[in-house]
């Protein structure tokens, strides 16, 4: 359907003596590709009489260079005819009367935007003629618009290449216009190529060259294509874009991605560095102390292991992609803590004498302050490096381990042992070294021998007098050693205990003094103060006799019982006091039942108290 754009009035006055033939048409007719058109030519013709003249109507379309013009239509009111074998043959119509003609041409074409000319003729005096444009107009297809598969860097002196935008199948030509960020850029920032297919459309390519900055990189182009419509203009706008802009590190971050917390020998360390540029940056790695000296590294990691103390130091790194005259670099304090074996002096094993002190030390070097504890047998004995052992005894011999740490750095520890040994000469139990006995003829007596050294002492005997003894037990632990031989007394005997080890040697001596059997139930040997035993024996017959005595007086009356032990013989005697009286007469025979003094056997205890019961039965 065509519609008119603006319209103006031409006039054509064709002056004659005698005619005037006056034509209005449309200037401007505008259509879609493909719509219907219509163009009106409106006429009016009067003699001079104003009386209406016969009229001749004819459709020509000029050529594409307007040079030429082609008749399509031709007739009056009463005939009409459309010219055969033309574009227009079947797809024109024209109706017409006295006042006008309108063309209207179907289905138009590309090819119809062209000018079209209506000429009206009177047929005997003169004719006039008018001229109208068709404009056929097409959309053209969404813009496409294509960024470049590589990045741009921001150091080209030059502008890059952008992106493309393409626009097809409008008509008439259309423009581009280039965006970033929805602001236009200047028209010179893109380049167009314009080409028409051989159907009659126009299709245009605009490629975008840009000096890219570095603020680009989050910056989206876009294409907007502007085309001619039927009244007005409309457009078109692609998708937005981001491009890949290339640009150097200007500043650089390093760190250490292990290990976490403090670093120890023997660790392996990872550094890392990243810089602000694009892409990535591959880095190279030296010790500030050596910038000469690359480290290896890969990429932007740099790893070392295992570290030691000498790895210690400031480490920087330097983007590959920076300007070899900007300073451009990260860098990080390295500390490599350590801490060394154990140093302990003495060292291993430390021979010492009985009662004698000692002084022992251990020392680790660290890079850290360092705590030291002292364990024996998995107890501590002691803190701080030095540990002081005085007044050494046998118990003072052991393994003794110290054990260094960093508070700080508990991954940090050390540890050192040393083995104290304690010696000492043989010391034998018993104050006595030289021992007296006497022993009846015919007895069986038990010689014990104690000592305790270290090394353990060695206990041997020599028997002087008899040749009828044995060993009955020998034992030890880790000091002591005890050794019990049974001698038979047959006549004087004296045993030698002999005692020694690498330190030194002691000496035991029994004197057994033989005496001839006494004729009793079970002769007893007294193994040690046979002296002392007989005089507490005659103190008790004595004290036995007097009781009986006075028991016996005290039965027959004599004596009475009185208070405060005293015995009243003018009581009268009851069945209680006996009871008393023999109670503790058993008593005293199971103090005598149990004697043992100083070897006194309890065969010999039992005899003695047989003799004492059989006084007191003869007493009562």
């Amino acid at each position: 359907m065509a519609f008119l754009k603006r319209t103006f009035v031409v006039f054509l006055l064709i002056y004659m003596a005698w005619t005037k033939v006056e034509l209005t048409t449309q200037e401007t007719v505008e259509v879609y590709l493909g719509d219907s058109a219509q163009i009106l030519c409106q006429y009016n013709v009067t003699d001079g009489n104003n009386q209406p003249s016969d009229l001749f109507v004819q459709w020509f379309v000029t050529s594409d260079i307007r040079v030429s013009r082609k008749l399509i239509f031709y007739g009056d009111d009463k005939k009409q005819k459309v010219v055969d074998n033309t574009d227009y043959s079947d797809r024109i119509n024209v109706t017409l009367d006295h006042q006008e003609a309108q063309l209207t041409i179907q289905n138009v074409q590309l090819s119809d935007n062209r000018q079209f000319i209506c000429h009206v003729q009177e047929k005997v005096f003169g004719f006039a003629v008018v001229t109208t444009d068709l404009r056929v107009f097409a959309p053209p297809d969404a813009p496409v618009i294509k960024d470049v598969m590589t990045g741009i860097s921001v150091t080209n002196e030059m502008p890059s290449k952008v992106a493309s935008c393409e626009v097809r199948n409008s008509f008439p030509e259309p423009n581009i216009t280039w965006y970033k960020n929805s602001m236009p850029l200047m028209s010179s920032a893109g380049h167009a190529n314009v080409s028409r297919d051989p159907r009659g459309f126009f299709s245009v390519q605009s490629t975008l060259e840009y000096k890219a900055v570095r603020e680009d990189e989050d910056a989206y182009f876009s294409c907007e294509v502007s085309f001619f419509v039927p009244g007005g203009v409309r457009t078109l706008e692609s998708n937005s874009i981001n491009i890949t802009v290339y640009y150097p590190s200007t500043k650089v971050e390093m760190w250490r991605e292990l290990p976490q917390g403090l670093v120890k020998e023997g660790d392996t360390v990872e550094l890392r560095c990243r810089g602000d540029g694009n892409p990535p940056p591959s880095f190279i790695f030296h010790r500030k102390q050596d910038q000469d000296v690359d480290l290896e590294s890969s990429g932007h990691v740099l790893i070392l292991s295992p570290v030691s103390r000498n790895h210690s130091g400031i480490y920087q790194c330097r983007p590959l992609d920076s300007d070899e005259y900007a300073d451009v670099k990260g860098e990080i304090q390295l500390p490599v803590h350590y801490l060394d074996p154990a140093v302990v002096v003495p060292k291993d094993s430390e021979v010492m004498l009985k009662g004698e002190d000692l002084t022992a030390t251990c020392n680790a070097l660290s890079s850290l302050k360092t705590h030291t504890v002292w364990y024996k047998d998995g107890k501590q004995v002691g803190t701080g490096n030095t540990l002081h052992l005085q007044d050494a005894t046998y118990g003072t011999t052991g393994q003794y381990h110290c054990e260094v740490s960093a508070p700080s750095f508990p991954a940090l520890h050390s540890s050192g042992s040393v083995h104290i040994i304690v010696r000492g000469g043989p010391q034998l139990v018993g104050e006595d070294q030289e021992v007296q006995l006497e022993e009846a003829i015919g007895r069986m007596v038990n010689l014990s021998c104690e000592a305790e050294g270290s090394p353990l002492p060695s206990i041997s005997w020599n028997i002087i007098g008899t040749q009828n003894w044995k060993e009955v037990v020998r034992k030890s632990n880790e000091y002591v050693a005890q050794s019990v031989v049974s001698v038979n007394v047959t006549s004087d005997i004296r045993a030698l205990c002999n005692v020694c080890n690498d330190v030194g040697t002691e000496v035991k001596a029994f004197n057994i003094k033989a005496i001839p059997s006494v004729t009793t139930p079970a002769p007893f040997t007294p193994a040690k103060g046979s002296g002392v035993i007989i005089v507490v024996i005659i103190l008790c017959l004595l004290l036995l006799a007097i009781s009986s005595v006075l028991y016996f007086l005290y039965r027959k009356g004599i004596i009475p019982p009185g208070r405060s032990g005293n015995l009243d013989i003018t009581s009268e005697r009851t069945p209680k006091d006996d009871v008393i009286e023999m109670v503790t007469l058993q008593r005293l025979l199971a103090s005598f039942q149990s004697l043992r003094v100083c070897g006194f056997e309890r065969a010999n205890a039992s005899a003695l108290g047989s003799f004492l019961a059989v006084d007191v039965y003869r007493a009562t």
